[in-house]
């Protein structure tokens, strides 16, 4: 009888052992698809803002940079957080700006993805906090860092306008389109 009851705890200490080293496996490859997502997040956000640097849209008083569209990410998962926030801090650097512009625009971009995830039940409300974030943030470093001689209300309504178009308009285009993918459903 001891013997059998021996036999019976061991396998279940070998069966609690497997169990222990699937779930670690599992939780590293769900590490590993995170980080990933969150690079490819930071890459798109740097060729995108590549792509309207070309044709004069990624800095200045009118700003429509293609790569705010992707503030919406937040939505689907945290790791579009730390992803634009690096692709924002990399396409300002290789885009030429300023360093106060690489800093506080970054810090905008940063604040509209958490503000983004924080309200991400919120329909109406999700796709204001980088509108906001930039509208506040980039004028005075437009003035300050780059000289714009515009008025601040000026610049105000011109960033608000491209984060509009730039968030509202082609991130819930693209909102729409992942959400019939699911391409998130895994992080």
């Amino acid at each position: 009888m001891p013997d059998i009851f021996y036999i019976k705890c061991e396998f279940e200490t070998i069966l609690t052992q497997i169990k222990t080293m699937e779930m670690t496996k599992l939780k590293s490859r769900k590490k590993i698809a995170s980080l990933t997502a969150g690079a490819v997040i930071a890459a798109l956000y740097i060729v995108l803002t590549y792509l309207a640097s070309a044709v004069g849209l990624s800095s200045g008083a009118v700003q429509v940079r293609l790569s705010e569209a992707l503030c919406i990410l937040p939505i689907f998962t945290p790791v579009a957080i730390p992803g634009l926030f690096v692709g924002c801090i990399v396409a300002n650097i290789l885009t030429g700006c300023a360093l106060w512009d690489i800093v506080f625009g970054s810090l905008a971009t940063l604040l509209g993805a958490i503000g983004t995830y924080l309200l991400r039940s919120k329909k109406g409300l999700r796709m204001l906090p980088p509108v906001i974030a930039n509208t506040l943030i980039v004028p005075p470093v437009l003035i300050a860092v780059y000289g714009a001689t515009v008025a601040y209300p000026f610049l105000c309504i011109t960033v608000c306008a491209g984060e509009v178009i730039s968030c509202g308009i082609l991130g819930t285009i693209l909102k729409k389109s992942l959400e019939k993918s699911k391409i998130f459903e895994r992080f």
